[in-house]
């Protein structure tokens, strides 16, 4: 039994997930610009800088998804991952909710 693989929409689904994770760290990168901003650990050049390279980081980021014709794969994994985050967020507020359905996949 031969196992047939569309190398095309596998590049798009690597290159989704690759994508996908380079905005999460770019989100995470902004976060800490914006507390180092709020905090007054910088200048105001370095503001200014740390700004215009963000707004690069975007504008190339937006390039190749879109050269790329990534948009629908990207969304793909960050719904995914926005999913699976709630859930385990969901599972450490509601403890007894995690324990509920726990129980059920056992019977």
């Amino acid at each position: 039994m031969a196992i047939n693989i569309d190398e095309n929409n596998l590049k798009q689904g690597v290159l989704g997930l690759v994508m996908a994770l380079v905005e999460l760290i770019r989100d995470a990168l902004r976060i800490q610009a914006v507390k180092r901003m709020e905090s007054g650990a910088l200048t105001d050049e370095e503001c200014e800088r740390l700004g215009m390279a963000l707004m690069d980081l975007d504008m190339a980021l937006e390039e190749i998804i879109r050269e790329q014709g990534l948009g629908e794969s990207v969304q793909s994994v960050r719904d995914g991952l926005d999913n699976l985050v709630s859930e385990v967020v969901d599972r450490m507020i509601n403890p007894q909710r995690w324990k509920e359905v726990s129980d059920g996949k056992r019977k």
